[in-house]
């Protein structure tokens, strides 16, 4: 029998992180919610810096992304030398768990968590601590209560991805208030740019004041740069100086900061995001089906928990994020489709019926605005087929 090389103790129990889904069976064209990419896109100014970059592919990048740090300590006033940046928040969470936790301790997170999480726990050989949750919610004393001289570190995503719940600011004072000081917590702020809430917290004050708390940002959400992966952390400096050691000396690439600066420098771009998103907060598509429970808009989602025949159903054309038996199926105005994306839809659900006339789709939203029963019946009428306006208006086109 043959002898293979043996990796340390945890790695074989994660489960390799699969994606959500970008098609659809039988539809060559589908509208993804489930990785909660930016309906607009990057700002143009983006864009250009990142195409004016193409004739110095050959120089390394700025190891330690000075000019991005420093535009990141202006727009939020904090100190540029706490700032490190990292190839996607995500590499900064692993380094963490690298950095602070290892075989015998501890990491705590909640149960529907961002998934990184379990991953970079397992990856260092510790063990993972699932807390449950209040209605999707982070409950602080669940949390605390299991909180021993074990635990090294406790992540929190907030707004949580992907339910969308987050906790205010005084039950994040009361979490940070209640932990051992040798216990780091870790505010993943992902979102925080879409969140309203006057009560919401990102946790920016509380790691400029505190020895260990650290807060994580990213590039990818309202900035639209998921495909360059660039992440921030904002950390006293002694943490800041551990990652330092640890993470790759140009870990985050020249496209990647440049992209960033220039859409650091178009905040009307950034408002017109949030905007879209607070928007499709007040319109979510459609209502749910029966045996589905559904939950109020938060954060950033609206969302409800499927079944599973009901997820596949409604998978097709439009991608949901799903995962049987304990993951909710979420729609994201973050990532909701634009105008152009849904009457491309509509175009592929009416392709069963080519000679069924299309209402105009401004007239259409307008009437269901004003009125959103008469518009749905006046939408099957037209039609002529009444299943056609129940298969439209439960994928939300109607």
């Amino acid at each position: 029998m043959p002898i293979h090389p043996t990796p340390r103790p945890g790695i074989m129990e994660i489960s390799p992180y699969v994606g959500g889904r970008s098609t659809a069976d039988g539809h060559t064209n589908t509208i993804k919610l489930s990785s909660n990419e930016s309906a607009l896109g990057p700002s143009p100014k983006a864009q250009a810096a990142y195409r004016e970059l193409a004739g110095t592919l050959h120089r390394y990048p700025d190891g330690g992304a000075t000019d991005l740090r420093t535009a990141l300590g202006a727009l939020h006033g904090i100190d540029p030398e706490r700032i490190v940046c990292g190839n996607g928040s995500d590499e900064l969470l692993q380094l963490l768990a690298q950095a602070y936790a290892g075989p015998g301790d501890e990491v705590i997170y909640c149960r529907h968590g961002f998934l990184v999480y379990p991953l970079a726990t397992l990856a260092v050989g510790a063990t993972p601590v699932v807390v449950p949750e209040v209605d999707y919610t982070a409950d602080v004393d669940a949390i605390l209560s299991r909180v021993t001289e074990r635990t090294r570190i406790v992540f929190l995503a907030n707004p949580n991805n992907p339910t969308g719940t987050y906790i205010p600011r005084g039950e994040l004072r009361r979490l940070w208030g209640g932990l051992p000081e040798h216990v780091i917590l870790v505010v993943d702020s992902a979102y925080a740019e879409f969140v309203t809430a006057g009560d919401y917290d990102p946790g920016l004050d509380l790691a400029g004041m505190a020895p260990n708390v650290v807060m994580t940002r990213t590039f990818s959400k309202a900035y639209g740069l998921a495909a360059l992966r660039l992440g921030w952390a904002y950390a006293p400096p002694a943490i800041i100086d551990v990652l330092h050691r640890i993470r790759g000396p140009f870990n985050a690439n020249a496209a990647a900061l440049a992209a960033a600066l220039a859409a650091l420098e178009d905040q009307d771009h950034i408002v017109r995001s949030c905007r879209h998103n607070e928007a499709a907060m007040r319109s979510p598509p459609g209502s749910p089906p029966p045996g589905s429970r559904s939950f109020p808009a938060s954060a950033t989602s609206c969302w409800c928990a499927f079944r599973t025949s009901q997820a596949e159903t409604l998978r097709r054309p439009i991608a949901f994020s799903a995962n049987a038996g304990s993951w909710p199926v979420g729609w994201s105005p973050t990532t909701s489709p634009t105008a152009s994306e849904l009457r491309s839809a509509w175009k592929r659900r009416m392709k069963p019926w080519p000679k069924c006339s299309r209402p105009s789709w401004r007239r259409l939203r307008q009437r269901r605005a004003a009125n959103g029963e008469r518009a749905r019946a006046l939408l099957a009428r037209r039609a002529g087929r009444p299943r056609l306006g129940q298969l439209l208006a439960r994928a939300g086109l109607a």
